[in-house]
């Protein structure tokens, strides 16, 4: 199982934020398997954004709930995040990752089994 991170690594202020998640080997509409958008900001802690899961139900975080929005196209195999009005704050390294726990919330990383690898964004004038 393959998750690859797409979208512009430069976003200006008060824009959104888009990015995508190709998945390869295994389908995003696969039971009990739930489809996060984490990020990590510079000399911080990973922040979990959200979950899509294999039915289509999504869950965000509270902080960050009335920017964000997930879509999914299960004919592409694709998960994407979008984030409205960004800040500089909301630079970060943005990951798509898959785990089988339900759990709302940032789980340890050994909860997920699969990780992107990764895709900088900058949120800067």
């Amino acid at each position: 199982v393959q998750l690859q991170e797409s979208g512009p690594g430069l976003v200006k202020p008060s824009q959104t934020l888009s990015l995508t998640c190709t998945v390869s080997g295994a389908s995003i509409t696969t039971n009990d398997y739930y489809w996060s958008w984490i990020r990590q900001a510079p000399g911080k802690d990973m922040e979990w954004i959200g979950y899509i899961s294999y039915s289509g139900s999504i869950y965000y975080s509270p902080s960050l709930k009335r920017r964000t929005s997930f879509r999914r196209d299960p004919s592409n195999n694709q998960f994407s995040l979008h984030l409205s009005s960004v800040t500089p704050e909301d630079t970060a390294v943005y990951y798509c990752a898959r785990s089988p726990d339900a759990a709302i919330g940032l789980l340890p990383r050994s909860g997920y089994d699969y990780w992107g690898q990764g895709i900088q964004v900058t949120v800067s004038s």
